[in-house]
C-alpha cells in the first residue's frame, strides 16, 4: 500500500541512473513523494544490496514479474540506453505508467510509437529530463523573458571537459556516445530556450571520434540550431577540451549572461543612459588631427550570483514531486515526452549527417 500518500515505484536496474541518480532521492530525506517497493535487476549482488536499501521492496531478475503485481503506480526504466524502447513498450503494452530514462529513444519513430501507445492506452510516459526543473534553466529563461539583454542573437551551450570513457557509453552498438548520453541536457536545453519551435532545423552538425575515447562512438560533438525569428544556437558537447567555458552563454543586443549550473553574471546597459552616437562618415580625428579609435565608457549593470539545486538535487526532486502530482492530482507535467521527443529528432539528425565508422 502506498505510505503518506507516496506513489509507489518499481525500479528496472540498479546502475549508475538508477541507484546512484533515482536512488540517490528515493533513499534521501527530501523524498516525500516515492515509495519503492519492487526492483527488478539481473545481477544478483545487486538484487541484495536494493533488499538493504529499501527494506519494503521485493526483488526480482525479470522486470516481467511486475505484472503480476496490482500496486504499481509507475515503473522506472532505467536500463541500457538501447533497451529503452524495448522495454518501455513492454510495459506500456502491458498497462504500466511508465519513466525512462533519456534518452528517450533511438529515433523519432520509436519515441512517437511510446506516445501512442500510452495516449491510446491511457497510460503516463514521462522522460526523465530534469535539467527543465534545475534552478540555473529556470533563471536563465526568466533572464531572457525579462528583456534585460534586448533581442537576442545567440546562445552558446557547452556541456563538455577534459576526460576519457572506456565503458559501453563508448560504443554505437549500445547506442552510446557524448550526444545520446550527455546530449540531452544540452540540445534540451537549446530547443527549450528556442521554445520548443516545431520549425527548429540543425542547420550544422559535426561529430567525431579522438583519442579519447577507447569506443567508436562520438566525443566530440558540434550542433547549430535556429529557428525562423530566433537566435542561433552553438551547442558543444565535447570530451576534449580542457578550457570549457560555462555552461550556457547568451549574446543579446543590449548585453551578456553566462552561467554554470551553480553561478551567473549578467551585464548589460540600457539604451537610454548613453549618449547617442550619430555615425561619422569618416575617421575619427582628436583636437590635434591625429587619428583616435572608437572609444567611451558606457554607463552599463552587472549582476552576479548564485544558483542553488542542479540538475541532480533539485532537478530529480522537482521530477517526482512533478508525477506524484500527475498520478495523485491530475496536474499537467511541466516536462513532456512530446519535448523529449524533439531531442531525439536532433540527434537522429545528427548522426545521420555525420555517420561514424563502426568497428565494435
Amino acid at each position: 500500500m502506498k505510505q503518506m500518500n507516496k506513489i509507489n515505484v518499481a525500479i528496472i536496474g540498479q546502475g549508475r541512473s538508477g541507484r546512484d541518480i533515482h536512488g540517490k532521492f528515493f533513499k534521501s530525506d527530501k523524498n516525500a513523494v516515492v515509495n519503492v517497493v519492487a526492483v527488478a535487476e539481473l545481477d544478483p549482488i545487486r538484487r541484495e544490496r536494493a533488499l538493504s536499501e529499501y527494506p519494503a521492496c521485493e526483488v526480482y531478475e525479470d522486470y516481467r514479474e511486475f505484472y503480476k503485481r496490482d500496486d504499481i503506480d509507475i515503473v522506472l526504466n532505467s536500463t541500457y540506453s538501447q533497451d529503452h524502447y524495448a522495454i518501455a513498450k513492454d510495459l506500456l503494452e502491458n498497462g504500466m505508467n511508465v519513466i525512462v530514462e533519456k534518452p528517450f529513444a533511438r529515433n523519432r519513430y520509436e519515441c512517437d510509437n511510446l506516445i501512442k501507445i500510452a495516449k491510446d492506452k491511457g497510460l503516463i510516459l514521462a522522460v526523465f529530463q530534469q535539467t527543465f526543473l534545475a534552478t540555473y534553466y529556470t533563471e536563465t529563461k526568466k533572464v531572457i523573458e525579462s528583456g534585460k539583454l534586448g533581442d537576442i542573437k545567440q546562445i552558446d551551450i557547452t556541456f563538455s571537459g577534459f576526460a576519457r570513457r572506456w565503458d559501453w557509453q563508448t560504443l554505437q552498438s549500445k547506442m552510446a556516445g557524448n550526444i545520446y548520453n550527455t546530449g540531452p541536457h544540452p540540445i534540451g536545453i537549446g530547443l527549450g530556450l528556442l521554445d520548443f519551435d516545431d520549425k527548429t532545423e540543425v542547420v550544422f552538425s559535426r561529430l567525431a571520434t579522438t583519442e579519447f575515447s577507447s569506443g567508436d562512438s562520438d566525443d566530440y560533438a558540434k550542433i547549430i540550431l535556429t529557428a525562423p525569428g530566433k537566435p542561433v544556437v552553438d551547442i558543444e558537447i565535447n570530451s576534449n577540451d580542457a578550457y570549457a567555458a560555462d555552461n550556457i552563454k547568451i549574446l543579446g543586443s543590449k548585453g551578456t549572461y553566462k552561467c554554470t549550473p551553480s553561478k551567473y553574471e549578467l551585464k548589460f546597459f540600457e539604451k537610454d543612459e548613453n549618449e547617442t552616437r550619430p555615425v561619422v562618415f569618416g575617421s575619427l580625428k582628436d583636437e590635434n588631427d591625429y587619428p583616435i579609435y572608437c572609444s567611451e565608457k558606457l554607463v552599463s549593470h552587472e549582476e552576479s550570483g548564485e544558483y542553488v539545486g542542479d540538475a541532480f538535487d533539485l532537478g530529480t526532486e522537482l521530477f517526482y514531486k512533478m508525477v506524484h502530482a500527475h498520478i495523485t492530482e491530475g496536474k499537467p507535467m511541466e516536462v513532456t515526452a512530446e519535448q523529449a521527443a524533439m531531442i531525439i529528432s536532433v540527434i537522429e539528425k545528427v548522426h545521420a549527417e555525420n555517420p561514424l565508422q563502426i568497428k565494435f
